[in-house]
């Protein structure tokens, strides 16, 4: 009866009843069309489970729930494999869907039960009544539903912390929006991945001073009150060291050492440098190329006569310098467990030294 008053509005039209057939008989493990098949399937399962522990994640945090990846993946996968098998298309944890089960109240997974059972019903014996329902309506009930989820203050927090996880926020916002879910979150993936690529490719390397009075040692940017020690240059690396990395460590280290020498000069201190402590704390990993940064840094600085000396690292790298026999280069002044027994162990030989003189 509604149908002489939607001149111009888009409806849903004709909804056949019924059940999906089964397809079982339709999967061919023999077709010429396999390997295509399995490399969208592929990339299609790889974009379904980064959306659907997308989703999830976005409620989880905000009904306070843990959310584990690998159930996800689980649950979708077993879901997919069942629905080959009634003719469904692939799918994934909806965030349309998932937002209106939210809004509606719903707080166990009996919701999915209910509404399993109400789509059934509508399926069997309700599709005629959707006919003339204007697609407007649906697109309202979803937008209702998720317009609250726009966390703007959240994304201005991003923009002052994180450039580029703002960009990524950004981006994944624009695709969804006007793209598609899919386009949205491979958009903000490859940025996300981007950035580790970067953070990977050149970590960051600070130089440090004494906090006066103690035996800690901070960035002399972040912290004004840190000092310089005489003789001494210390440089903190801030992550593993990786073939993908090691020549830019090298590079920025070297570039420490003349920015040092330069202030040295230009201050007329006394005191040249002499000795170049690598703080190793944060470097949870080294592989050969990293092992191989040390020992032509070693080499290098001996050219220059200074003095490289290896502070605090961990277990792991400890391990692979002593497989590769590389702890023997910098015997037992070149090696200590923290920046402060470095500097005082050394400072006390050099004094000895003086005195004997």
């Amino acid at each position: 009866m509604f149908s002489s008053k939607l001149h111009g509005v888009k409806i849903i039209g004709h909804l056949p009843k019924g059940l999906n057939p089964p397809s079982m008989d339709m999967l061919l493990f023999s077709s010429s069309h396999l390997a295509v098949a399995i490399k969208t399937g592929i990339v299609t399962g790889i974009l379904s489970l980064t959306e659907g522990i997308a989703v999830g994640t976005t409620f989880a945090s905000l009904a306070n729930y843990p959310v584990d990846g690998n159930k996800e993946m689980m649950a979708i996968g077993a879901m997919n494999m069942v629905g080959s098998c009634t003719s469904c298309y692939v799918t994934t944890g909806s965030f349309s869907r998932s937002a209106v089960n939210y809004n509606a109240g719903a707080k166990t997974a009996v919701s999915n039960t209910v509404m399993a059972a109400a789509v059934l019903v509508t399926l069997l014996f309700l599709m005629p009544l959707f006919h003339y329902t204007p697609e407007v309506i649906l697109a309202a009930i979803i937008i209702t539903a998720v317009i609250g989820l726009i966390d703007y203050r959240a994304a201005g927090r991003l923009w002052k912390v994180d450039k580029l996880d703002f960009a990524a926020c950004l981006c994944s916002f624009v695709g969804v929006v006007f793209v598609s879910v899919p386009v949205g979150l491979s958009v903000a993936v490859g940025v996300s991945m981007f950035k580790v690529l970067l953070h990977v490719t050149r970590p960051n390397a600070v130089v440090l001073g004494n906090l006066p009075g103690t035996q800690i040692y901070q960035s002399v940017q972040r912290y004004g009150e840190a000092e310089r020690v005489a003789s001494f240059l210390i440089v903190a690396v801030e992550s593993p060291i990786y073939f993908a990395n090691s020549t830019y460590i090298k590079e920025r280290i070297m570039r420490c050492i003349r920015e040092e020498e330069e202030l040295i000069e230009a201050n007329k201190e006394t005191a040249g440098l002499k000795y170049v402590v690598v703080d190793m704390t944060a470097v949870s990993a080294i592989d050969t190329s990293g092992i191989e940064l040390l020992c032509e840094l070693r080499k290098t600085l001996e050219g220059r006569s200074l003095q490289l000396v290896l502070a605090n690292p961990g277990g792991t790298v400890m391990e692979k310098l002593h497989l590769s026999k590389s702890l023997q280069l910098f015997g037992s002044n070149g090696l200590f467990i923290s920046v402060g027994e470095a500097v005082a162990h050394i400072s006390s030989l050099s004094k000895a030294h003086r005195e004997v003189i």
